[in-house]
Formats: C-alpha cells, structure tokens, sequence
C-alpha cells in the first residue's frame, strides 16, 4: 500500500519539485498540498494522509510549527515531517515538542527524503546527519535529575533513540534483543516520566 503524503509548502519551486518526487514512485501517494498554515489546518484533519511533509517558514503569522501544534491533536495517527532549511537548536527542538516526528533539510537528496518518509511511517524519527548531529551534541550537555537515574546503557539507548534509529536497529548496533532493547525503553520512559520517544528527547532537551 502506498503512503499517502501530504505537503505544506510556501515556494512554488519547491512544493513542485515535493509533489514530482512523490509522484515518480509507486510506493508513495500524492494526497494533497498547501501553500499556507490555514488552509493545512483546516483541511489535513479531513484529508488524514499517512505523513505530512511541513515546512516551517510558511511566511505568515503561523509557522509550520504552529500548524503542528494545532494538528497533532486533532487527528494524532498523522505523522510530521519537517523539511526546511534551518538547522538553529529553538526550532529543531520547538518543532518536535509540537509534534512532529522527524527533521530533514531541504538539501536533502530525493531518494533520501523517500527513505526518511518510509523511516517515520515504520516508526521511526528520521533525522538529517546535521540534525542528528546537533541532538547527540544537545544530549551531551544537557543534565537532568531524571536523565541522572539511568543507567550507562540505558543513557546509550536514549542516544540511539534521539538519533531516530529504530528499535531492530539499536538491537543490531548493540548486540542485544530487540525485546531487551524494548525493556531499556520502557525503563527509560518510567524515569523520565514519560509515555513516548518524542516525549523522552523533549526531556532530554530540558523541555
């Protein structure tokens, strides 16, 4: 079954080239597109596509991360994926407490943004290598009460996590069960206190 995809994009050059990268792939659908915030927010709830591909400056009073915010909500089995060309730590982090999932560059190569797309519709949290990057680095830094309680391994899970790996691939990369890689989780949710992996790097971040 395809993915359907939706596209909240302001640059006509852009969102086309989104839509034709989507279209020459079977294994992706085109669901619709939106060049501002308010017309995604009214429309993404009826639509319900399988991913949404957001940008952030939309050039209006409302940013794609206000659109996140207000759409996770109302339909929250719709994932957020945000393409755009900031890399600054505020909107990284903002954007993933709103709600999205991933965070990819607009640089980004198509065949990469298809994998990315795929990655979060498996469950993962597709990030750019510089995101990632700046994630490991604020991983690094930040210190919490909660973060101090884990133990050294499950310190490194969550630093697998934050990357967007997925749970069989922090099993291979790691050389331990997916379900023991499962049970880390589940003790680092308890910990932190919370319910979720955006909810667990939101923490990390001191959020």
């Amino acid at each position: 079954m395809a993915i359907r995809v939706a596209i909240v994009e302001d640059n006509p050059g852009i969102l086309n080239a989104l839509e034709e990268v989507l279209r020459l792939d079977d294994n992706f659908e085109w669901a619709g597109s939106y060049a501002t915030a308010a017309s995604a927010i009214e429309d993404i709830p009826e639509l319900l596509p399988d991913v949404v591909l957001m940008d952030i400056n939309l050039g209006s009073t409302l940013t794609g991360i206000d659109c996140v915010k207000k759409l996770k909500p109302l339909q929250p089995s719709v994932l957020y994926l945000m393409c755009t060309v900031y890399e600054e730590d505020d909107k990284i982090f903002d954007a993933l407490k709103a709600g999205a999932s991933g965070y990819i560059l607009k640089k980004t190569q198509p065949q990469k943004l298809l994998e990315a797309i795929r990655e979060l519709y498996e469950g993962g949290a597709p990030m750019s290598s510089q995101i990632a990057r700046k994630v490991v680095t604020t991983f690094q830094e930040k210190k919490d009460k909660g973060l101090e309680e884990l133990s050294p391994r499950e310190r490194e899970i969550l630093e697998h996590l934050a990357k967007g790996l997925l749970y069989k691939e922090i099993s291979a990369e790691l050389g331990i069960s997916q379900e023991t890689v499962r049970k880390h989780v589940y003790n680092i949710y308890e910990k932190l206190h919370v319910s979720n992996r955006v909810e667990a790097i939101n923490k990390l971040y001191g959020r």
